[in-house]
């Protein structure tokens, strides 16, 4: 099981939940059990070519994914996943 933690934001789409338990071995496939899970998230999340959105950053264990192998990062039991949105300053 890999805990996703979701923002405030989105939560509204997962009933309220702060955080989800969802399975996969990356980050795509726990994307994707957490979008079967709660369809309301899809969308948010992802693009429709199936990439991440432009404004949302993704991390595994604090590590941000675009940093790593975006969406096939391989996750393992018992990590962390937490969905954020970008902030932008002026």
């Amino acid at each position: 099981m890999v805990e996703v933690r979701l923002p405030t934001l989105l939560r509204p789409h997962a009933d309220g939940a702060a955080s989800v338990g969802v399975e996969g071995s990356s980050v795509a496939e726990v994307l994707a059990d957490l979008t079967r899970r709660h369809p309301g998230l899809e969308g948010q999340i992802l693009d429709p070519a199936g990439t991440l959105h432009k404004f949302v950053n993704v991390y595994v264990n604090d590590d941000d994914v675009r940093y790593l192998d975006a969406l096939d990062t391989k996750v393992s039991e018992g990590d962390v996943v937490s969905i954020l949105p970008a902030v932008a300053g002026g």
